[in-house]
């Protein structure tokens, strides 16, 4: 049965239609728009004054006419049709079935906005998340009810690692696995047919639920596309005590989109044109990951970004960094080089990483290890740009044995096969046989009972000091 429906527009601009303002309008009403022909579009609204309404209109607004589009408002927001059924679905950006199958049978549903989490609600995350990736399990953990996006940029293997976390990703503290959220937001087709092949060869579809907004689709759909993934996360995990892993790619699309609809509205533009809510905007969406007091599940949160130019300092990245607790950060001259996964050590960080290692979660050999990876190759660094003006002969010998521990830490520790699963023992046993290579008076950053305890060891496993004996580590 349809309500009352309000024929005439006074502006359409693009994907916004503005309308006189009704009786009980509210903002982020969802809005039915019917053309001459009764085709119907679904819209929102977005803002509210004294004598308009403007609404954003998920789609092509082409054909409609000022005078003959008709306008309902629903009085509700929008919502999504949740059910367990979830699972080993494929959705498009405003929640629809795209894979071949019927709407969900389920009477509930969600507002796709959620609801603010009572900060004394939280529970702080600690619970280790082994992704069988060494650079970071070792370097960069990260921590079940996490944020931690990853900093890309065109042409690095985002993706791939991506889907290498999706398959890998366990919680060594439970027996329950992880069950997956994948947002994707204009992205191509080739990207989306890779995640879906990947997840189907590997098995884990069915522990999937995916919504795509693909390139050529609105790019206004973009905006409601992480909010309906979420919303399904929430419902998974604080309703059904599942642990969730929320992938979003790339948010840089979804941040144009926004500008996009900033710039129609006529908005004063921000740093490079992005709008001045852009920051609250993402913490609207980071924010909803986390843990709540009587609930067993969990919302673990890797949103993907794409730098433009690989430049972090851009708005989309810099304020992505305040809001989330840490990121990993690819390098493309790691990729030149051939490591896979290409995660640059120095600028990578994961703010949460001490809560959830060390005796009892991972090993009690962890943090020194970790603290003393990141020291030395900051000294490699460094080592580097002096051979590079006086020459590599001209070093010292400590020097000389820097170098010869950066290249093994590229090598053996941060680059590993996209289909390898290192547990936690086997990387930082790999950390300890790259460290092998410098003198024990460089160690300064562990303990020295851990060096008696477990240094030896790994030499056996990875091979001799002597660079011609030695083994591929992890083989």
């Amino acid at each position: 049965m349809r309500g009352v429906e309000y024929r005439g527009v006074e502006l359409v601009d693009g994907p916004i239609v503005i309308v006189k303002r009704r009786e009980n309008v509210s903002y982020g009403e969802i809005v039915s728009v019917r053309d001459i022909r009764g085709a119907v579009r679904t819209g929102r609204v977005i803002d509210v004054s004294d004598d308009v309404c403007v609404v954003q209109v998920f789609g092509s607004t082409s054909g409609l006419s000022l005078d003959e589009t008709t306008v309902e408002f629903l009085e509700t927001p929008m919502e999504l049709r949740v059910s367990e059924g979830l699972m080993g679905r494929i959705f498009n950006g405003l929640g629809k079935p795209i894979d071949g199958y019927p709407e969900l049978y389920s009477s509930k549903m969600i507002n796709v906005n959620g609801y603010p989490i009572n900060p004394y609600a939280r529970i702080y995350p600690r619970d280790f998340i082994q992704t069988g990736i060494s650079a970071i399990d070792g370097m960069n953990t990260l921590i079940r009810g996490q944020k931690l996006p990853v900093f890309s940029g065109n042409g690095l293997p985002h993706n791939r690692l991506t889907a290498q976390i999706i398959r890998q990703a366990k919680i060594l503290s439970a027996d329950e696995s992880f069950v997956m959220v994948f947002a994707g937001m204009g992205i191509k087709y080739d990207v989306a047919r890779f995640f879906i092949d990947n997840f189907e060869k590997s098995g884990v579809l069915s522990r999937v639920a995916m919504f795509l907004s693909l390139a050529d689709a609105p790019s206004i759909e973009r905006i409601i596309t992480p909010r309906c993934a979420l919303t399904a996360a929430e419902y998974l995990a604080y309703e059904k005590n599942m642990h969730v892993l929320v992938v979003l790619t790339d948010m840089t699309n979804y941040c144009e989109a926004l500008r996009e609809i900033s710039t129609t509205r006529g908005e004063v533009p921000g740093r490079k044109g992005y709008p001045g809510y852009l920051y609250s905007d993402l913490a609207e969406l980071y924010e909803r990951a986390g843990r709540i007091k009587g609930s067993e599940g969990s919302i673990t949160q890797i949103p993907i970004l794409t730098m433009p130019n690989d430049d972090i300092s851009h708005p989309i990245p810099d304020l992505t960094g305040y809001i989330t607790e840490g990121q990993i950060v690819l390098g493309r001259e790691l990729s030149q080089k051939g490591v896979y996964p290409p995660v640059a050590g120095l600028p990578s960080l994961s703010r949460l990483m001490k809560d959830g290692i060390g005796e009892g979660m991972t090993r009690e050999d962890h943090k020194d290890v970790s603290s003393q990876l990141f020291a030395a190759y900051s000294k490699v660094k460094n080592i580097r740009n002096l051979a590079s003006i006086i020459g590599e002969e001209e070093l010292s010998d400590t020097d000389k044995m820097y170098l010869r521990f950066g290249e093994l830490f590229e090598q053996q520790f941060l680059s590993q096969g996209e289909f390898e699963n290192r547990s936690i023992g086997e990387t930082l046993d790999i950390g300890w046989w790259v460290l092998s290579y410098l003198p024990r008076n460089e160690l300064y950053r562990i303990k020295p009972e851990f060096i008696e305890k477990y240094m030896q060891n790994a030499v056996d496993t990875y091979g001799s000091r002597d660079p011609a004996l030695t083994k591929k580590a992890g083989s």
